[in-house]
């Protein structure tokens, strides 16, 4: 599933284009950081299998970041049907109603999660 959001307190910078910068790939594993937990506590946390960020975006005239990332979980029978809108409304309250992702501040409608 897709899960995109964007961070207000993050500039978005070139580097950040570059999947293979330095800059992404530690922006990467500090947003990683913050979602694994919210994953491993929610109502998928027993099929939860991880997140890879795909890209970052400029927002707003450069004074956000934009965050495309695919999560992944395994197909379990004994779990139910993945359900996007539970997982989202899950989220929304694991990050203070869509405001804060860790040290993040996240823009309030920016929260999306596509199964």
């Amino acid at each position: 599933f897709t899960l995109n959001f964007t961070l207000t307190n993050l500039q978005h910078t070139t580097d950040l284009d570059a999947p293979s910068s330095r800059k992404f790939i530690s922006t990467e594993k500090v947003i990683n950081h913050y979602i694994d937990p919210l994953f491993k506590s929610s109502s998928i946390s027993s099929v939860y299998a991880g997140c890879k960020v795909m890209r970052f975006r400029s927002v707003r005239r450069r004074d956000g970041t934009g965050v495309d990332a695919v999560c992944s979980y395994k197909n379990d029978i004994s779990v139910a049907r993945f359900d996007r809108e539970m997982v989202y409304h899950e989220l929304s309250t694991m990050t203070n109603g869509v405001t804060k992702l860790g040290h993040y501040s996240l823009e309030k409608n920016s929260l999306y999660v596509n199964g």
